[in-house]
């Protein structure tokens, strides 16, 4: 056969849940990149498999370097494996470079499908999966983060993150903050483990939830924004309305912005403006 890459999707938790095929291709390819070399090595072992050929470390830190060599092998008759630590390559993963190198040199690109752990929480979550949108990790800086909430909060269409345990809480926080603790959402820890679980309701609640602390590998789907119900400046007038009524602004600012499909505190500034303009005349 002539040379290819294969992209193999390994267990995200469940080592019964490899593939026939991934049995084969761990044994047969003359290369295997990995992404950790020991875990890929583990999974062997725990899949009563032997590799066959060589063995060479491909991450995030080496991948752009390595990735013209890996290439080369491959256009050279090597039948090369890609694996990451769990789950898909390229989705969140190492090989997107190496995917790109092998297209731009016409080089075969085959998948060995499997697990993933977005497919997985978005089909245990009770939410829209007609349409879904999947945002990986969120950015750790706190401003860089509501930048990219504020961004996603009228996406229609069902979002999938990853997110650290030790970050959950904050980040249910600032989706709460962008989308309204209204918003359904649902977290899934540990999918195909012993103490697999999944969390379902409203931002709000899931946020007060991890606050008392969550282990494990996370997935957080959120329900996608309502379909626009006001124009800003309709939004605006009831909001005037409901201030000089006794409300605060600010909550009717949050209560609003997402029938609006902008930012609460752009809303917000919109409402102080049509107020000062009021108070003027």
């Amino acid at each position: 056969m002539s040379g290819r890459i294969v992209l193999a999707a390994t267990p995200i938790g469940n080592l019964a849940d490899a593939s026939l095929r991934l049995h084969d291709a761990l044994a047969s390819a003359d290369v295997v990149a990995a992404e950790d070399t020991r875990r890929t090595l583990d999974l062997a072992r725990g899949l009563g498999v032997t590799i066959g050929g060589r063995l060479i470390a491909l991450h995030d830190h080496n991948e752009r370097e390595r990735a013209d060599a890996v290439v080369a092998e491959a256009a050279s008759g090597a039948q090369v494996l890609l694996v990451t630590d769990a789950g898909m390559p390229t989705v969140s993963d190492p090989g997107y470079r190496l995917v790109t190198a092998a297209v731009a040199a016409g080089v075969e690109v085959t998948v060995l499908p499997g697990p993933s752990a977005p497919l997985a929480a978005l089909a245990v979550s009770g939410l829209p999966t007609d349409r879904f949108a999947f945002e990986g990790f969120l950015p750790r800086k706190d401003g860089e983060r509501a930048r990219t909430l504020a961004a996603l909060a009228s996406e229609q269409r069902t979002l999938v993150f990853f997110e650290a345990p030790h970050r959950l809480a904050e980040s249910l926080e600032a989706m709460a903050t962008a989308f309204g603790r209204g918003r359904a959402a649902s977290v899934s820890r540990e999918l195909t483990k012993t103490f697999e679980e999944t969390r379902r309701g409203t931002l709000g609640e899931l946020a007060e939830w991890a606050a008392g602390g969550v282990k494990g590998e996370i997935v957080v789907c959120v329900a996608g924004a309502a379909p626009l119900a006001l124009g800003l400046d309709e939004a605006v007038a009831e909001a005037v309305s409901r201030v000089q009524a006794g409300e605060r602004a600010k909550e009717v600012a949050r209560e609003l912005a997402p029938l609006v499909g902008v930012p609460a505190r752009e809303l917000y500034a919109s409402i102080l403006a049509a107020r000062g303009a009021a108070d003027g005349a």
